[in-house]
């Protein structure tokens, strides 16, 4: 009777055993199954790298097409106007530079002949009714610059932005700053001109730039 029991424990205790370790083998596949092969994760990481490839390549995608929807006349219209002003802006450095040229120029010729004549009066050998002469010539520059200022001072009163007189014996040429030179302003400048300069209207010459 007691043989008897102790094989029936020792069936139940390898019963028990073998259920247990069918159990642990059952777990294990499972667990297994789960688990990402890693097969698996490079086709997950293939795909993944394909998603952004193709998100690089929508953006790309759309910036040309943001761009091919710009009008071509908008364009062409903004290449006008760069071109306008460019044109404008060099126009503007042109008679800028004409205005301060010839200046320039006019005082550079009335001081050389400034220097000329007071050569002259310091040359020894010459005679004093030459030196009188010369000196007569330095005191008459000298009234047409300032009668020159004067009259360019009282012309841009009269709202002229700038202008350059010459002074050619009895005729005096002005040229003046502006696109259109009113009847008014002209006759302006004439009294202007004829009443500091002492000269006839008839001898004043005006332009514009």
């Amino acid at each position: 009777m007691k043989g008897l029991k102790r094989n029936q424990i020792i069936i139940l205790v390898i019963a028990l055993m073998l259920v247990s370790a069918g159990y642990l083998n059952y777990t294990t596949r499972e667990n297994q199954n789960l688990l990402p092969t890693s097969a698996q994760q490079e086709e997950e990481y293939a795909g993944i790298g394909d998603a952004k490839l193709v998100a690089s390549n929508a953006i790309i995608e759309t910036n040309e097409q943001s761009s091919s929807l710009v009008p071509n006349n908008t364009i062409e219209e903004e290449q006008n106007e760069t071109i306008t002003t460019t044109t404008s802006s060099n126009t503007k450095q042109d008679t800028d530079g004409y205005f301060s040229t010839s200046r320039l120029n006019r005082e550079t010729m009335y001081s050389q002949m400034i220097e000329s004549y007071q050569k002259i009066l310091e040359n020894t050998s010459i005679s004093e009714t030459q030196k009188s002469i010369a000196q007569t010539e330095i005191q008459n520059i000298n009234q047409i610059k300032n009668k020159i200022m004067i009259c360019e001072n009282l012309i841009k009163t009269k709202g002229i932005e700038d202008l350059v007189m010459f002074v050619n014996d009895k005729s005096v040429s002005v040229v003046i700053r502006a696109d259109k030179l009113q009847q008014e302003q002209i006759a302006q400048i004439q009294n202007i001109i004829a009443r500091e300069m002492q000269i006839e209207i008839g001898d004043i010459h005006i332009s514009n730039k």
